[in-house]
Formats: C-alpha cells, sequence, structure tokens
C-alpha cells in the first residue's frame, strides 16, 4: 500500500464507477479525499459515510465543465484543508451516436465535461499545487482517444485532446516539480459493460488479448501508484490499462 497520509485529494467525478474506487483507494492510502459530484449527491455520501470508517472524505457538488464552478471547487477546498496535493481528473460523459446523427449539442457537452472541464480544474489548482508537497495531476483519458471508436467522434476527440493537454502540462509544470499524467483504460467492468448483450461483450472481448475486462480496481491502483511517492520521476507518461488491445 502506498502512503498518501497528510495529502489532500481531489476525485472529480468521484462518487460512481472509477471515481468511486478511486477515491476508495486513495482514501485507504491516507489521503484526505475531496468527492467531486455533479448530480450524483447521494451516492457521493454515500460514500463519504463508508471512508469515514476507516479515513477522512467530504463531498462537494460543482459542474466542473463550468469555468467558475471549477474555481469555486478549488477556493472552497482550499479555504476548508489549505493545501491541495493530488488532483485526479476523473469526471465524464458519454453521449455517442454516429456522425450522422450526433447533434451539436452530444458533441459540445462531451467535450465541456470531458476535456475543458479537465481543464478548468487543472486551471484552478495549479496555482495552489505549485506550493504543495508532492504535487500530482492524473487525468484520466480512454483507450478511444488512442485507437479512436465508432459512434464516439465526440468522446474520443476529447480523451485524446486529454492526452495532449497532459504532455503539454507536465512540460508546463515540470519545473516546479508537479508531476502529470493520464491513464488511458481500456473496456472496464461496469454497470454499463454488464448490461451489453453477450454478443456483443464477446465481440468486445476478442479485441482484448487478454481476453477479460478490466476492474475499476485496477484503475485505481494505478491512480494510487502514480499519486506516491514513488511514482516522483514519471511525468507527461500515459499508462494503457486496457488488456493489450491498443499495444
Amino acid at each position: 500500500m502506498y502512503n498518501l497520509k497528510n495529502k489532500v485529494a481531489l476525485v472529480t467525478g468521484g462518487a460512481q464507477g472509477i471515481g468511486r474506487a478511486i477515491s476508495l483507494k486513495l482514501a485507504q492510502a491516507g489521503a484526505t479525499v475531496i468527492v467531486n459530484y455533479n448530480k450524483s449527491e447521494t451516492a457521493a455520501l454515500e460514500l463519504v459515510k463508508e471512508i469515514s470508517v476507516f479515513g477522512k472524505a467530504f463531498a462537494y457538488q460543482a459542474d466542473i465543465s463550468q469555468f467558475e464552478s471549477a474555481k469555486n471547487l478549488i477556493d472552497q477546498i482550499i479555504f476548508n484543508h489549505q493545501t491541495l496535493n493530488i488532483v485526479v481528473n476523473n469526471a465524464g460523459i458519454t453521449r455517442d451516436q454516429l456522425i450522422l446523427r450526433m447533434q451539436e449539442d452530444d458533441f459540445d457537452r462531451v467535450i465541456e465535461t470531458n476535456l475543458k472541464g479537465v481543464w478548468n480544474v487543472s486551471k484552478h489548482a495549479a496555482r495552489v499545487l505549485l506550493k504543495a508537497d508532492n504535487p500530482r495531476i492524473i487525468n484520466i483519458s480512454s483507450v478511444s482517444g488512442i485507437l479512436g471508436n465508432a459512434g464516439q467522434t465526440n468522446y474520443s476527440a476529447a480523451k485524446a485532446g486529454v492526452i495532449g493537454f497532459t504532455k503539454a502540462l507536465a512540460r508546463e509544470l515540470a519545473g516546479r516539480k508537479v508531476t502529470v499524467n493520464a491513464i488511458a483504460p481500456g473496456f472496464i467492468e461496469t454497470k454499463m459493460t454488464q448490461s451489453l448483450p453477450p454478443e456483443v461483450q464477446q465481440a468486445f472481448l476478442e479485441q482484448i488479448p487478454l481476453k477479460r475486462f478490466g476492474q475499476i480496481e485496477e484503475i485505481a491502483a494505478a491512480v494510487c501508484f502514480l499519486a506516491s511517492n514513488e511514482a516522483a520521476y514519471i511525468t507527461g507518461h500515459v499508462l494503457k490499462i486496457d488488456g493489450g488491445m491498443a499495444m
């Protein structure tokens, strides 16, 4: 287990799915976890209650796709906790559709949340991270941003943008010892993948050399590593966790 004691970690979209697993893992490593949510208040409060048995966590509402909302989130964290060491930009949405049927709003909303949201949070957090102890930014991208995926021109574009953003920001902040990395999950076992018809699941599995879906805990473990002191010499890296899909 990595030691994140005395660290304050923000996880955007941290109440459900992969974000929930990340929040739990960081708390288990000793971090005080800020569980950001937009509309999932009940899930966020339940997670905070679960973490309170063994650690510290707080739920903060903010729509990170909005510049001022992201600013208020960071301001609240600093006011209440005095510092911020780790930022995990995990919040994301999907609006999948073939381009001939995709509406402009479907494209805009995905870009605003999945790419602009990463910029918004990082922009406001950077000034704090520059003064923090062992500062980390970890962005959750996707294998869709590397390979592309039919029906996801919006999502693939946003996640590819996150990779470019990660590398550019890593160069900007390296002189101040802030590391910036990205994780690109492949097909991860979630409620969404479990609801797919068996033939669709099998078609996905055939694209994966390891012949299984990933687990949310495997993504969380990688985040915990990149947030730790052991990863201090890693920056600008994109870690694919995809069972070999994009090798």
